[in-house]
């Protein structure tokens, strides 16, 4: 791809001033029509060193208004990057509709020997890379972002003449390192293994471009062009409103699995104390020791309304560090968040390493509420079950531990605890309108979970359903069942 690429592309300044001009008007005025359509674009820099990436976005950000643009120097290696999935901070940096976010360096680079080291990839995360870039790409994309990939190429020669250049001038010597010029004396390598990495993260949703960067003129002028088309193309395919696909028509049988699981499950009234005792302690010892290996972990706490989720959750964590673990409650997304991938707020909450994430409901609201009350397209809640695995598979790849638990309970033993919370005044606020609502759907919600436990229930990340008609019960098999999984993690 690059070898057969000549950079030496050149634009006389001329005809550069002619062309540059119009190209600005033009982009200022995209600018307006990206924020009327509430289209978010990301603009990734990608390249050799010293290819100008710095002096390219300061061209595009020229005509821009700077309050409706980001730029990310994505580089840095910093702790905090380190100790999360390789892909949470550009998560993080995820424009709302209507922004523009411009990265210098991506995602796509740490793939590359120099970075993998000091970026402490995991074996899975080396080996799944490509399947988590484009999964991720593919995300977005399907959801609405305009991703315009940009690699800025330049010759051998080129890029030895820009190091000897910065490292003469004073002011930014600092610029070129050992790496710099190893890279140059390897340009051969490096330029297959840039190759490989654009052959395999190019593709027909998020193709990549690639600019002849030897002259800055002649490639400005490219790079506008190619962002320019790319957001026009976008925004005219966007005005003609085309309607969603229909959804497939279901051929799989979908198990009753909630139907084959009686909630009814006991625990000897004697052998509660002593059980929650030693599981609290276990889990007390545990935490302790995720922190010092720097193991992560996630808990998800779904199902029906008055299944006892909060009580499970408050006996999980009473003997925990509060420093170790955050619990995060899931309502309605806000408005801010519903300007961004609808998994971007689950994305941003994920512990780092040593930590513990317990969600209280979550990303399969989906896949649940949002199918059942019709918040959602029913091709866009189909697809998030294939989007809900890839990013809990890219989730348990770095390291972390991920369970998810269905608290079920009987249609009477739901009744009982709603009239149980009406007419206790001290427990009145925890039951709603919306609980009722709900209760009168139970069969579409019960079709909902079966699906949602066939299609999201995988080895890496399994669904436990937990009988919790009593709640005790519940309590000693959440915990067991946690501690039981941190330790084998640990071994």
């Amino acid at each position: 791809m690059l070898s057969s690429i000549n950079p030496e592309q050149r634009m006389e300044k001329d005809e550069y001033k002619e062309i540059l001009r119009p190209l600005e008007k033009k982009l200022t005025d995209l600018q307006q029509k990206i924020r009327e359509a509430r289209l978010p674009v990301v603009i990734v820099f990608e390249g050799w060193g010293a290819s100008g990436k710095g002096t390219h976005i300061s061209r595009l950000v020229n005509p821009l208004d700077p309050r409706y643009f980001d730029v990310r120097t994505t580089g840095t290696i910093t702790e905090e990057k380190q100790m999360r999935p390789f892909l949470w901070s550009y998560w993080t940096y995820l424009p709302p509709g209507g922004q523009i976010v411009i990265m210098d360096k991506s995602w796509h680079r740490l793939i590359l020997p120099e970075q993998r080291e000091p970026w402490q990839l995991s074996n899975m995360e080396v080996h799944g890379f490509y399947f988590d870039v484009n999964a991720f790409e593919r995300q977005l994309s399907d959801d609405g972002y305009l991703i315009i990939k940009l690699f800025m190429h330049i010759s051998k020669d080129e890029q030895h003449r820009r190091f000897k250049a910065l490292a003469k001038d004073p002011a930014s010597s600092w610029r070129v390192n050992d790496h710099n010029w190893l890279q140059n004396k390897n340009y051969d390598s490096h330029i297959r293994q840039y190759e490989k990495m654009l052959k395999m993260t190019n593709t027909e949703a998020n193709p990549w471009h690639v600019i002849e960067a030897n002259d800055r003129k002649y490639g400005t002028c490219k790079m506008m062009g190619i962002i320019i088309d790319a957001i026009e193309k976008r925004l005219s395919a966007t005005a003609q409103d085309p309607k969603p696909a229909p959804p497939q028509e279901k051929t799989e049988k979908i198990p009753r699995m909630l139907q084959s699981v009686s909630p009814d499950e006991d625990i000897p009234a004697g052998e509660y104390k002593d059980a929650l005792e030693h599981y609290q302690q276990r889990m007390r010892t545990l935490s302790n020791k995720m922190y010092a290996k720097r193991r992560s972990a996630v808990i998800v706490y779904e199902g029906w309304d008055a299944a006892g989720k909060g009580g499970n959750i408050k006996r999980l964590t009473s003997e925990m560090d509060p420093r170790c673990y955050a619990v995060v409650p899931v309502g309605p997304p806000r408005p801010y968040e519903l300007t961004r991938q609808h998994l971007w707020r689950f994305m941003v909450k994920m512990p780092k390493d040593g930590h513990l994430t317990i969600f209280d409901r979550s990303w399969y609201g989906r896949v649940l509420v949002e199918r059942v009350e019709e918040l959602t397209p029913p091709d866009v809640w189909q697809r998030a079950y294939r989007e809900i695995n890839e990013m809990e598979q890219h989730l348990v790849g770095h390291g972390m531990v991920m369970l998810k638990f269905w608290l079920h309970i009987d249609k009477e033993e739901q009744l009982r605890r709603f009239e149980d919370r009406q007419n206790d005044a001290a427990k009145a606020h925890k039951i709603t309108e919306d609980d009722w609502r709900n209760r009168e759907k139970w069969d579409l919600y019960e079709e909902a979970v079966d699906e949602m436990l066939m299609r999201t229930h995988t080895p890496h990340s399994p669904w436990i359903i937990v009988e919790s008609n009593n709640k005790k019960h519940a309590r000693i098999k959440v915990l067991q069942t946690v501690t039981d999984a941190l330790e084998d993690a640990m071994r």
